[in-house]
């Protein structure tokens, strides 16, 4: 059964075998990443939107948006309802199986060594001057075009990246592990691939994926802000020359620019720190979109600066996980 049961979990008994099953999901990930050869819940939930989207996506906007509500709900308490009945009768048969079931689920909904290493993969070729390598690897984990990026094009779409997706990848499963176990855990992954599959604007999904869109956005609301928070806390011990200055109070004030109410925290903070600027002109099939711009442009950026976000990225997810287990301590206590 998961180590987490919701309404004890929200007072704050999170219990130590819950702790230690997150502690080694968090290892496993660092040391292994992706768990490709074992079988993928998300890639099931994928799946399954996937049938449904084909299905329902029909008819005039009302009926989508009712539709799209619908599939959101049921996708999203699938999710949760099928973790929970999985460790429930795992650990009926036997204690072991459902932890190996639970450090498995919540392994699967996290991605810091992933992050990490797509951007390690773009900042490589790009240090040694190959630009054509580089616009692929950034290719493979942005939609906007790569083809014509110069070296600061380049980075900024990683930073941008590896920042933003600190708190879909990382800092938001966490928070959620740690009020809900990896039911809990799962059910956020719901959330977030359906706003990746369905939740955009475009005259296909805008009425059909809205509640999708929504609920991403409440889902992430809370990590986004206190990772930000947390980005900052950790450049006081992160080696590097950050520019702490004013970082809070710019961040606060820019993060509200961004087109997402949720991905402006985390990269206005690093943009900030860093001391360089953030979006801009971004151009996808062709067609120009203009963002904010983030930060202070002190300079350009550089292959430098990605290595700089991924250290921002560790950095942020500690001071992010610590905090968030202290509060829990004085909430209620971790229950043996």
């Amino acid at each position: 059964m998961s180590q987490w049961l919701l309404p004890g979990a929200l007072a704050g008994a999170l219990t130590l075998a819950g702790l230690g099953l997150l502690l080694a999901a968090i290892i496993l990930d660092l040391l292994a990443g992706d768990p490709r050869r074992l079988p993928h819940p998300v890639v099931g939930i994928g799946r399954a939107i996937a049938w449904l989207e084909a299905r329902w996506n029909h008819g005039p906007g009302a009926s989508r948006r009712r539709l799209g509500a619908l599939m959101t709900a049921l996708v999203v308490g699938g999710a949760y309802a099928a973790g929970w009945v999985l460790l429930t009768l795992l650990g009926w048969l036997h204690p072991w199986l459902g932890w190996a079931a639970e450090l498995w689920l919540l392994w699967s909904c996290l991605a810091i060594k992933g992050l990490a290493d797509a951007g390690r993969a773009v900042a490589a070729p790009l240090a040694e001057g190959d630009l054509p390598a580089a616009r692929r690897a950034l290719g493979m984990i942005v939609g906007r075009d790569t083809q014509t990026l110069d070296e600061s094009e380049i980075a900024r779409g990683a930073v941008e990246t590896v920042a933003e997706n600190t708190v879909d990848g990382i800092t938001a499963p966490l928070f959620w592990a740690l009020i809900g176990g990896a039911p809990l855990a799962l059910a956020y992954k719901a959330v977030n691939t359906l706003d990746s599959m369905v939740g955009h604007r475009s005259a296909r999904y805008r009425d059909f994926g809205w509640a999708s869109a929504r609920l991403d956005d409440l889902a992430n609301w809370p990590a986004a802000r206190l990772t930000a928070l947390a980005i900052w806390l950790s450049s006081w011990w992160l080696p590097g020359e950050w520019q702490r200055r004013g970082a809070l109070a710019a961040t606060r004030r820019q993060a509200p620019h961004h087109p997402s109410p949720n991905a402006g925290w985390p990269e206005a903070m690093v943009a900030n720190l860093l001391g360089v600027q953030l979006g801009g002109v971004n151009y996808y099939a062709g067609e120009v979109s203009h963002r904010a711009t983030l930060g202070t442009p002190h300079r350009p950026l550089c292959a430098a600066d990605i290595g700089a976000a991924v250290r921002l990225m560790h950095g942020g997810w500690i001071m992010f996980l610590l905090p968030m287990v202290a509060l829990l301590l004085l909430l209620g206590g971790i229950w043996p």
